[in-house]
């Protein structure tokens, strides 16, 4: 049986990247801890796939907004960072990703999909695992589904901004309405 992480601290990572202005870097949680900002950690299976780039153009297209929340956005695949850069210079056109406004993180040996449940040992690629880390380390917020499904960026935003409220949020709860 899988243990519970929402509500307890994240599992710490940092791991090289390939950062917005397609130079290598690292990403680390305990670096956007110490900023202060909201972690939007996601996990898409595999370079170069059909449903993958769908979902990490949606969410570079709406980066500004999660700037606007103090979150920082890092999407995480076990391909290196070279592939990684090979697919962000390949146009959209031919299935590739063009420029994207957040990192794209390599978790080569694993450990960090392991970490959050999403890794699909037998294929060594992670499953589509979303995780919303408040700035004090701790999980808010993960789900995690079948890769054939990409994800909703409007939902995404919205269950942020329900955190981030502090608050109690009813089912339906949209930005703007009051809490509970």
């Amino acid at each position: 049986m899988a243990e519970r992480m929402v509500g307890k601290q994240a599992p710490r990572f940092e791991m090289d990247a390939v950062m917005a202005d397609k130079e290598f870097g690292k990403v680390s949680l305990e670096e956007n801890m110490k900023e202060d900002k909201w972690t939007v950690l996601f996990f898409y299976p595999m370079d170069f796939t059909f449903v993958c780039p769908t979902e990490i153009t949606a969410m570079s297209g709406r980066y500004d907004e999660f700037e606007d929340l103090d979150a920082e956005v890092v999407g995480v695949s076990t391909d290196t960072i070279h592939t990684h850069l090979a697919w962000i210079n390949t146009s959209r056109e031919d299935n590739g990703l063009e420029q994207l406004s957040y990192p794209l993180a390599a978790d080569t040996n694993h450990q960090v999909s392991k970490d959050y449940g999403v890794l699909i040992e037998e294929e060594g690629i992670a499953l589509r695992g979303l995780f919303i880390i408040d700035p004090e380390g701790e999980l808010k917020y993960a789900t995690v589904f079948h890769n054939d499904i990409g994800r909703d960026v409007d939902e995404t935003l919205r269950v942020l901004q329900a955190l981030q409220t502090g608050g109690l949020c009813p089912a339906n709860w949209k930005p703007g309405q009051t809490t509970l």
